[in-house]
């Protein structure tokens, strides 16, 4: 009888912890409230219509919308699947250990568990983290695939490809990345031979039936999610106008260039000031991967070269948002571990615990005390908790009273996301994108506005209007809700009804 996995089970108790804990603490991002209204439309349509300026492919709003109909609407359901997604990293960093041993996998699995960049976007509702799994997916079972001629290679190819397609057009850069990656091995074997020299498996392990019915399961999941689950077939064609369009907004930047790290034309420095700042194992790792220049085995060698094709990649590309270092950093998690599991040495693996608690410690900083400052880079237009003054009070005086979910608002902010998630269940609150009418609506409960444009609807409201001033996030001028009087009071009564008295402290 085989033995458990325990350093894979602790490991990922570890890192369920930094994941689950307090899950809902920080207000959902921009990003979050577009996924979590997305996901509401599939509920009330039935179907995902893809269009290819979304840029993301539809498999996250497919988790989302099952988990909230589980769960509920609430924080928890939005981003519980993406915690699932960076948990099933964690045994497919131990399938490496077929390259690079187990002790060095390990190392690696551990700094992924408390990375604060894998931590943080691990606790956010978007696409990184399940991309990261099916990422890691495909490039194990690529590597499997062609060194060893692997039936499991096979699957994992072929499904983590699917996966990639099915979540960001960024899964051209990995794919091209690994193609050209291997190019670039078998040019550079003639100048440093690998050791042991390239000699794949004699025999392949699959057969063309394995590869008819791998790619007839990918086919089916691609045409299922962008034809909306058969319902929506003009989405067949979106992923193929994304990448023109997606090209574009790359090469451009579009406000996420990060021209202050820029030191050439086509040098940016951005994800090593990242990775100095936060991510010290990966740092570590990165400077490692050199090493695979000289003689050394064909999977790591190979990783390397992929590795740092990515990086450069990334890196190049104008377009940058600090999640995606989440796509990055993993294979430099893996070559830490190789180089802490290659001396095999006390001191060294005492510097590499080391490193491993300044992760602890930044993460634990990042994700429970400082997630809203924005001198954190990872810390990217995040909405504040202020909001709460305006929604909690709205959210229990409807569950106070469902009728006054019909309540109606008007939201004259130009970048006004997440509201429309949190408030996805008053059906009457109208979102004018910056715009104020004239007249403003009618027989509307409350308006919520820029304040520097406040006093226009003043001005048609007139008295009994209570004001909430609060702020939506950076980038975002301070803000104010005009809130009816009788309004106010009933949201007020309704938080006061909800508060325990003392006696039942």
């Amino acid at each position: 009888m085989r033995s458990w996995p325990w350093d894979l089970i602790a490991i990922t108790a570890l890192a369920a912890v930094l994941r689950l804990v307090l899950l809902d603490l920080k207000a959902p991002h921009f990003d979050e409230g577009v996924n979590g209204w997305f996901a509401d439309r599939l509920r009330e349509t039935g179907t995902f219509a893809y269009t290819p300026d979304n840029f993301h492919g539809p498999w996250h709003f497919y988790t989302v919308f099952l988990s909230q109909e589980l769960l509920g609407r609430n924080l928890w359901a939005l981003r519980l699947p993406v915690v699932l997604a960076s948990l099933l990293c964690l045994p497919v960093f131990f399938l490496f250990a077929r390259w690079f041993g187990r002790e060095a996998v390990r190392w690696a699995a551990l700094a992924f568990a408390v990375s604060p960049a894998c931590v943080f976007y691990g606790r956010y509702s978007i696409h990184e983290p399940w991309f990261v799994f099916f990422t890691m997916l495909f490039t194990w079972g690529a590597i499997a695939l062609w060194l060893d001629r692997d039936r499991a290679g096979l699957w994992a190819a072929v499904l983590g490809l699917t996966g990639m397609v099915l979540n960001k057009e960024t899964y051209t850069i990995h794919a091209g990345s690994l193609v050209l990656a291997a190019g670039l091995m078998l040019l550079w074997n003639r100048v440093a031979p690998l050791a042991p020299p390239l000699r794949r498996a004699p025999q392949r392990q699959w057969t063309p039936a394995g590869v008819c019915t791998a790619g007839a399961i990918a086919l089916f999941l691609l045409v299922f999610f962008y034809s909306g689950n058969f319902l929506h077939w003009g989405g067949l064609s979106g992923p193929f106008e994304a990448l023109a369009a997606w090209t574009k907004t790359g090469t451009e930047g579009q406000g996420h260039g990060k021209e202050a790290y820029q030191l050439l034309p086509w040098v940016n420095y951005y994800w090593l000031a990242l990775f100095a700042r936060y991510e010290w194992p990966a740092l570590a790792g990165l400077v490692w991967a050199v090493r695979y220049a000289w003689p050394g085995p064909p999977g790591p060698r190979l990783l390397a070269i992929l590795a740092g094709g990515i990086l450069l990649a990334y890196s190049i590309v104008p377009y940058k948002t600090p999640w995606c270092i989440t796509s990055i950093i993993w294979p430099f998690f893996l070559f830490f571990g190789a180089a802490v599991a290659a001396t095999g040495r006390t001191p060294v693996r005492l510097a590499a615990a080391a490193l491993l608690a300044v992760s602890l410690a930044m993460t634990v900083r990042l994700n429970f005390f400082r997630y809203e400052d924005d001198s954190e880079p990872y810390v990217y237009v995040q909405t504040r908790r202020e909001m709460d003054q305006l929604t909690r009070p709205l959210l229990e005086l409807a569950a106070a009273d469902p009728r006054r979910v019909h309540t109606r608002g008007a939201v004259y902010l130009e970048s006004y996301y997440p509201l429309p998630w949190i408030l996805g269940d008053f059906p009457n609150i109208g979102y004018y994108g910056g715009k104020i009418p004239d007249p403003v609506p009618a027989d509307t409960a409350f308006h919520v506005v820029e304040l520097d444009k406040a006093d226009a609807i003043r001005a048609q409201l007139g008295p009994g209007y209570h004001e909430v001033r609060f702020a939506l996030r950076s980038g975002v001028d301070q803000c104010v809700a005009l809130i009816k009087d009788e309004l106010h009071a009933a949201m007020e009564n309704a938080a006061q009804l909800r508060r325990p008295r003392r006696s039942e402290l």
